[in-house]
């Protein structure tokens, strides 16, 4: 009878410093959007919620990445020029590739 004591509070311990690491990081997420906005730049959150994005350049087209899941997101337009680079870009090679196999 004990044994399942011990689980749940075990249980009970985790979810705790669980909650208590997630408040953590939204607190420091939060204080670096305030810095941000100090500056004077607003940071750009990764839209899955996993950190900020950075700015990366790929031909000449800047492009978000999240430095924590290594997503990439684009704005509106920049698949089109990415896909419309003199010689096909490297969207026009991949399908090329693709279609070989």
């Amino acid at each position: 009878m004990s044994e399942i004591f011990d689980e749940r509070r075990k249980g009970l311990e985790n979810e705790y410093f669980r909650r208590k690491d997630r408040e953590a990081l939204d607190k420091m997420r939060e204080q670096m959007a305030e810095e941000a906005r100090a500056k004077g730049q607003e940071a750009r959150q990764c839209p899955l919620g996993h950190g900020a994005l950075t700015e990366v350049r790929h031909d000449e087209i800047a492009i978000d990445r999240c430095g924590t899941c290594g997503g990439v997101w684009l704005d509106a337009g920049e698949l089109e020029q990415l896909t419309g680079v003199e010689g096909g870009g490297w969207f026009s090679r991949l399908r090329k590739g693709r279609s070989n196999e």
